[in-house]
Formats: C-alpha cells, sequence, structure tokens
C-alpha cells in the first residue's frame, strides 16, 4: 500500500505576487524551498519565475502536509503550512513578497471615500475635523492607520446574523493615542456581544480566555478561527458604556493576531513584542491574511491600500 502511495505525485503551482497584490513582476530570481510534513527538504533552487508547478510525492500520511517558502533579494521572505497535498487534484498556493525598504499607497483611501466605506469615523465630529484627524494619521501614524484598514477589511468579511458585519454594529471611533498600529477603539452597540456569542456557538469564534491579561480593562474577548494567521479578535469593554445617537454601547477593541494558535501567538508575537516595546507588523498582517485568504478561497482581502517599494 505505502508503495502505491509513493508512485503517485501531487501537483503544487506555487504563484508569487507582490504587495500590490499583483503578481510579483521583478526582473529577479527567486528562491523556492520545499519542505514535506517530516521537515525533510524536496527541493532548494532559484527560479526566473513567479509561477513554478512542482511535482511532489504523495506519501498518504502527515508528510504530506508540505512547507513551501519563497524568498527574493531585497524582500521578505513568505511561505505557507501546513499544505496538504494530494493526487486528486492539482494545489494552488499564492504568496506575497513584499520589499524590505517599502511604504504604504493610501491613493484609495481617501478621506471623502473613507468616510463613506467607515461612517464611525466621521460620526460625533465636523467633517473639516474628521478630514484633519484622518490626514494627520495617514501622515504621521501611516502603520496605525494601515492597522485600521486591515482590521476593517477583514471585519467586513465576517457575517453575523444576515447581511451584518461587526463594521455594521460600530457606531463611533475612539480618536486619540490608543489607535495603535495593531488595534483601535471604538464605541459599538451592545447587541454585537450578543451576536458574537451567538457566531461563537457556530463555530465562527472561539472565547478568549484570561483578555484581560492582554486587553487591560476587558471583560469579554473572541478570536475568529477560520484562519491560521490573521484572524480578528474582539474585545470589549463593559464597563466603558456611552449612548450614541440613542444606541447604548460598550468600547470595542479589535485587533488582528498573526497566530492562530495561542502558544504560538504568545511565544512569536506577543512575547517579542513586550521584550522589544514594538507592536505587531501591519504590513505582516496584510501578507498572512491576504495569504491565508487566497488559500483558503475566500473572496480576496483587499484592503483600500498597498505596499510598494520605498
Amino acid at each position: 500500500m505505502a508503495s502505491a502511495a509513493m508512485s503517485q505525485s501531487s501537483r503544487l503551482t506555487v504563484n508569487i505576487f507582490d504587495g500590490t497584490r499583483q503578481p510579483f513582476s521583478e526582473n529577479k530570481p527567486i528562491l523556492y524551498t520545499i519542505f514535506n510534513g517530516e521537515q525533510k527538504q524536496l527541493f532548494r533552487d532559484e527560479k526566473n519565475s513567479a509561477a513554478v508547478t512542482f511535482d511532489l510525492p504523495f506519501y498518504n500520511n502527515f508528510a504530506d502536509n508540505y512547507r513551501v517558502i519563497a524568498f527574493a533579494d531585497g524582500y521578505y521572505q513568505a511561505g505557507y503550512t501546513p499544505l496538504p497535498l494530494t493526487p486528486v487534484h492539482p494545489t494552488n498556493l499564492d504568496l506575497m513578497l513584499l520589499p524590505e525598504t517599502n511604504g504604504f499607497n493610501f491613493a484609495n483611501a481617501r478621506w471623502d471615500t473613507i468616510k463613506n466605506d467607515l461612517p464611525f469615523l466621521a460620526n460625533g465630529v465636523s467633517d473639516d475635523e474628521g478630514a484633519n484627524r484622518y490626514a494627520d494619521l495617514m501622515e504621521n501614524k501611516p502603520k496605525s492607520l494601515a492597522a485600521l484598514l486591515n482590521i476593517t477589511t477583514a471585519m467586513s468579511q465576517i457575517f453575523l446574523s444576515g447581511s451584518d458585519t461587526p463594521l455594521s454594529y460600530i457606531k463611533q471611533i475612539v480618536w486619540d493615542d490608543t489607535l495603535a498600529q495593531d488595534r483601535f477603539f471604538a464605541y459599538a452597540d451592545k447587541d454585537l456581544i450578543d451576536e458574537v456569542r451567538a457566531a461563537a456557538h457556530n463555530g465562527l469564534f472561539a472565547p478568549e480566555p484570561g483578555a484581560a491579561i492582554f486587553h487591560p480593562g476587558a471583560t469579554a474577548s473572541w478570536k475568529q478561527v477560520l484562519f491560521g494567521e490573521g484572524d480578528v479578535q474582539l474585545t470589549f469593554h463593559e464597563n466603558q458604556q456611552k449612548n450614541i445617537d440613542g444606541t447604548d454601547c460598550v468600547l470595542l477593541e479589535p485587533d488582528i493576531d498573526l497566530f492562530k494558535d495561542l502558544g504560538a501567538h504568545f511565544l512569536l508575537e506577543v512575547i517579542p513584542n513586550k521584550i522589544t516595546g514594538g507592536l505587531t507588523n501591519p504590513e505582516a498582517v496584510y501578507v498572512l491574511r491576504w495569504i491565508a485568504g487566497q488559500q483558503h478561497g475566500v473572496p480576496e482581502f483587499a484592503p483600500p491600500y498597498t505596499i510598494v517599494a520605498g
């Protein structure tokens, strides 16, 4: 039986994209490295192509959970694991390479557009004040703006009851120093708590125990469980309430974790951030969430900005 499985092969095509979410077009070789599920390196070589097809062994066991890494000089490497392969059908894997020196292109995220797409940004302030605050954010805290657009884009792809998403419940953002490069705070209709709890019952979210440890003042928190990386976490601070336009609201703290596994999240994301004083990098969230979405066949993760060479 084992020899019959080994005589078969699984076909994998790796496609490389850049930070504009377009096929990688730089005229430079890309180093592809492939490991099987036993962590045995099966391939490592440069190819002058951003779309390469491999025929890889089929083992009919855990060794078919592959790990694929791509790298180009001057770019951050990207990869994906576990990638289950099968001879039944070919598999496509889309990876994104970002230049090591990069910047944000917010051309599609101007105030006149954003205030309509995210009306809670304009609620409670005049249009001029909202525009000035937004312009200051874009100019002086671009990572915070990128994080805001990452998180809200991801939230717009989470459907609760009917066509509602978590964004439907947000009434007003908190414009202060809490708008950081890994999260923001806003007041949301308190009914969102029951909606997320119901979504958790249906398997879309999982409760996060001890949320107040990492989110001071939090009373409840749930994390999306769709992907392996780049899942949305919704944390509530029910002791901070506000009535906005006749709606009873509670303070909401949305963010995106790089890792689904709590241990990996703690060791690889939380601890380094605590040690270095840094925060989750919005560029990393952008890449991981895009790759995860491509692999799961959901609508493309396409925030209204791109990442370009700086």
